[in-house]
């Protein structure tokens, strides 16, 4: 039976920079009635192993290079939680107006592209000019990340 592996490029929202990639579907083209189709647990983005990484406490894609972090003083729905600058294997929702701590922002939650698990959120818009440089950065919640590569 041959199988083909078919690739779609999902981008999460007009604003957003990045374009993320379905998880691979077999397409059967002749189906024996014993074959069982399998899914090999791939992530979408693997970053370099040589540098500290955070991942998802969940299945342990990876989520951001630690060179990425901009912040550890951000609070999110369920505690503590790092603003990034990037981040991958990330899915964003559609963008909705929040009362946050800081004021009102437009907001999109991010999910694990892998787990499918809520991660945080991406800041779309401050209406404060002072939050202002938050636009376009990530919050992930640290309780669903952990640290990976090199952290000893």
């Amino acid at each position: 039976t041959a199988f083909t592996c078919v690739f779609r490029c999902f981008p999460c929202d007009p604003s957003c920079g990045s374009a993320s990639w379905a998880a691979p579907e077999f397409t059967p083209h002749t189906a024996a009635p014993m074959v069982k189709m399998t899914r090999s647990k791939t992530f979408q983005a693997y970053l370099p192993s040589c540098h500290r990484t955070y991942s998802c406490i969940h299945c342990r894609a990876h989520l951001a290079n630690h060179d990425e972090l901009i912040s550890k003083s951000f609070q999110g729905s369920q505690g503590r939680a790092y603003l990034f600058n990037s981040v991958v294997n990330v899915g964003c929702g559609p963008a909705e107006e929040r009362v946050l701590l800081t004021g009102l922002h437009a907001v999109a939650d991010i999910y694990c592209e892998n787990c499918k698990t809520t991660l945080g959120w991406k800041y779309e818009h401050a209406f404060e000019s002072s939050q202002k440089y938050k636009e376009g950065k990530y919050i992930i919640e640290l309780a669903h990340m952990i640290k990976d590569n090199g952290w000893d």
